[in-house]
């Protein structure tokens, strides 16, 4: 009997043999991999910003603004958090009152920022439906599952002495009766420095963001990582 011995059948063989091995080795990997690569995509909780114009980056860029900053800094300091920001310039209290509830259902936050009612104060709205407005928000963001930071403004003093000091006054009150994290004031030490304001004299320009950002900051990284 005659044994022949091919050379390059045997070769071809076993490249067939090892590419099998290799793709079962790196199916086997992935198998592995995914589930911890979607685990931790997934693992990321929303924060939502619910807020007006000083919140939407009114006048400078979208990337410039202190809430795209936010994200920024949250992905530096590896927090599982992303931002989703529902902010519209002009809008009142009744407004983000009414759309709310959808925000809420599509988003899905644990934890809500509301900085509303600078244009309540700026029209000089009746600052009871005010109050009303904010306490129902905050009620309908922890009755969704959200914890609630309430950020503050206030008037410059031309609106009268009493209408300023009960403007500020609903915000705190309302923080106290509901035990809720707070920032006073989102343009606090910025008001006496003209040159941090656009030509309108009321949104901050974009080398101003940074501070925005660090007086939110103050309340809402305790959240974030206690969340």
């Amino acid at each position: 009997m005659t044994c022949r011995f091919d050379l390059k059948s045997e070769l071809m063989r076993g490249a067939s043999i090892a590419a099998r091995l290799l793709a079962a080795l790196i199916l086997a990997s992935l198998a592995l991999v995914t589930p911890l690569q979607v685990h931790a995509a997934g693992s990321a909780r929303t924060l939502l910003i619910y807020g007006d114009s000083l919140s939407a980056a009114y006048g400078i860029p979208q990337a410039s603004g202190w809430v795209s900053l936010l994200a920024t800094r949250i992905e530096k300091e590896a927090l599982p958090w992303r931002v989703e920001n529902a902010s519209i310039s002009g809008e009142t209290t009744r407004g983000g009152r009414a759309r709310l509830e959808a925000v809420l259902a599509r988003v899905r936050p644990a934890v809500v920022v509301v900085a509303l009612g600078a244009n309540d104060g700026l029209r000089g709205l009746p600052l009871a439906d005010m109050r009303a407005n904010l306490a129902a928000m905050t009620r309908a963001a922890r009755k969704a599952g959200a914890t609630v930071l309430l950020v503050g403004m206030k008037l410059p003093p031309n609106y009268g002495a009493g209408y300023t000091r009960d403007f500020e006054a609903a915000y705190r009150e309302l923080a106290q009766r509901e035990k809720l994290r707070f920032v006073p004031f989102l343009l606090e030490g910025m008001a006496e420095r003209p040159e941090l304001f656009q030509p309108d004299t009321i949104h901050p320009v974009a080398a101003a963001q940074g501070a925005l950002l660090d007086n939110v900051w103050k309340e809402l990284k305790p959240m974030l990582r206690r969340n």
